[in-house]
C-alpha cells in the first residue's frame, strides 16, 4: 500500500482530497487507483482513499477509518445513498450516487425511470468498473445501465472519455415523472448525465411565481422551468434556447403533457433579450439558467461579467411585482460572489427588489458540507419593488 504523508498543517478534517502539493513524500508501492493510507506529519492517519499520481488531486477519501475495501463496502455505500434519497421521497427519477458527497470518489449514478446513467471519473472507480456495475445490476434491477463518461473530468485523471451501454437496452423513448410531469430523456445524447435533475426543486418552486403570468424561460434546455410554469397556469410561457435539439425536446414535452401555452424560440439569448428591449417586451416571471460560464478559477472574472451582463438585460424586461429567478451552475461562482453579481446587476438594471429566497441544487445532489466544491448550484428569486 501506498502511504502518503502530509505536509505540516494541511490535514483536513472535512474536505475529501489531498492534493499534490499538499504532500511531503509519498512511501510504498501499489498501482495507481489502488486505496493508500495517509498520515498526518506527525504520522497519525487521518484516512485511506484512491490515490492517481497524474492528477493534481493526489488521494480521493473513501474513509477516514480503516476498512476492507472490496465489495461489501462499495455495496453498503450505494444502498446507503440510495436509502437517504428514498428517506426525502425520490423514486422515479434522481441522482442516486453523489460522488464524494456519498463517500464514493469518482462515481455519479443518476437513475432516470428504469435505467441508470453513470460517470466513472476517477481513476480508482474506473478501475472497479465492472464490480460497480454488478452491484448497480443487484440494487437497482434496471433495464439498462448506460455510461456517459464523456466529460472532460476524465483527462485530469489520465483517462480517456466512455459513453455506450454497459447492461442491458437503452430505450429511445424512455420517459420519467417529475413534478408530476412526464418528460422524454435523451441519455445518450442529452446534456450531463441525459437530464438536469440538479434544478429539480427549484423548478417545482417557480410555480407560485407563474400562474396567470407571462413567463420568459432562458436558456431553456430541456424545457424543465417552462413546463413547471405551464403547469402551474401561467397564461404565456416563451422559451428560448440556441439549441434546435433541444427545443424540439421542450415541443415534444410540452405535447406529452398536453399543454398549447408554450412557445419556443431559437436565438442567442443575449441578442434576444436585447431585442425585447427596443421592442419593449415585458415579462412577470423570468428565469435565468446560463450553462456555466466560469470553469476555472482563471476564468472567474470574464465569468463575472457574463454573469452580469446577463442579468442586467434580464431584468430591464421585468414588471414592477415581477419575480426574477437566476441560477448560476459555476462552482466558482460562490454563493458570496453570486449575491454580489444580482446586487450589482440591479442597480445596472435600474430594479429596486427584494430577496424573496436563495436556493441551492435539489437535495438528491446534497453537497458535503465543507466542500465548496460539491455546492455548485446557486439560485435567488427577486421581487421587483
Amino acid at each position: 500500500m501506498y502511504v502518503v504523508r502530509l505536509k505540516r498543517g494541511k490535514e483536513k478534517k472535512n474536505h475529501p482530497w489531498v492534493y499534490a502539493n499538499e504532500v511531503q513524500e509519498v512511501t510504498g508501492k501499489d498501482e495507481q487507483g489502488s486505496v493508500a493510507e495517509v498520515l498526518s506529519f506527525e504520522g497519525k492517519s487521518v484516512g485511506f482513499g484512491f490515490i492517481n499520481h497524474a492528477s493534481k488531486i493526489l488521494v480521493r477519501y473513501l474513509s477516514r477509518e480503516k476498512e476492507e475495501f472490496g465489495e461489501d463496502f462499495f455495496r453498503a455505500r450505494i444502498l446507503r445513498a440510495k436509502a437517504q434519497r428514498e428517506a426525502l421521497g425520490f423514486s422515479d427519477s434522481y441522482r442516486a450516487v453523489f460522488s464524494e458527497n456519498d463517500f464514493l470518489p469518482g462515481l455519479i449514478v443518476d437513475k432516470y425511470a428504469n435505467c441508470l446513467s453513470v460517470q466513472f471519473l476517477s481513476l480508482g472507480m474506473e478501475k472497479r468498473k465492472d464490480m460497480i456495475v454488478r452491484l448497480l445490476q443487484e440494487i437497482f434491477s434496471p433495464s439498462c445501465i448506460f455510461e456517459r463518461s464523456d466529460s472532460p473530468v476524465r483527462e485530469k485523471e489520465g483517462l480517456t472519455q466512455k459513453k455506450g451501454v454497459l447492461f442491458g437496452t437503452l430505450d429511445p423513448d424512455l420517459t420519467i415523472t417529475e413534478n408530476g410531469l412526464h418528460l422524454k430523456i435523451d441519455v445518450e445524447n442529452g446534456q450531463k448525465t441525459g437530464y438536469f435533475l440538479d434544478q429539480k426543486e427549484n423548478r417545482a418552486a417557480i410555480r407560485k411565481y407563474a400562474e396567470k403570468k407571462r413567463v420568459l424561460d432562458l436558456f431553456t434546455n430541456q424545457g424543465g422551468f417552462a413546463l413547471n410554469a405551464a403547469k402551474a397556469g401561467a397564461k404565456e410561457v416563451i422559451a428560448a434556447d440556441i439549441s434546435e435539439t433541444a427545443l424540439e425536446k421542450v415541443k415534444e414535452n410540452a405535447s406529452l403533457n398536453g399543454f398549447s401555452n408554450i412557445r419556443v424560440i431559437k436565438a442567442d439569448v443575449f441578442d434576444l433579450l436585447r431585442e425585447y428591449k427596443k421592442q419593449g417586451e415585458k415579462f412577470d416571471l423570468i428565469v435565468l439558467d446560463p450553462p456555466a460560464f466560469t470553469k476555472t478559477a482563471d476564468t472567474v472574472r470574464a465569468g463575472y461579467k457574463g454573469y452580469l451582463d446577463i442579468n442586467t438585460l434580464a431584468l430591464k424586461l421585468l414588471n414592477p411585482g415581477g419575480v426574477f429567478f437566476t441560477c448560476s451552475c459555476s462552482q466558482h461562482m460562490t454563493l458570496p460572489l453570486f449575491i454580489k453579481m444580482t446586487e450589482e446587476a440591479t442597480e445596472r438594471a435600474g430594479a429596486k427588489v427584494k430577496l424573496l429566497e436563495v436556493r441551492t441544487q435539489s437535495s438528491d445532489h446534497a453537497s458535503l458540507l465543507g466542500m465548496d466544491e460539491a455546492l455548485y448550484l446557486k439560485a435567488a428569486a427577486l421581487l421587483r419593488c
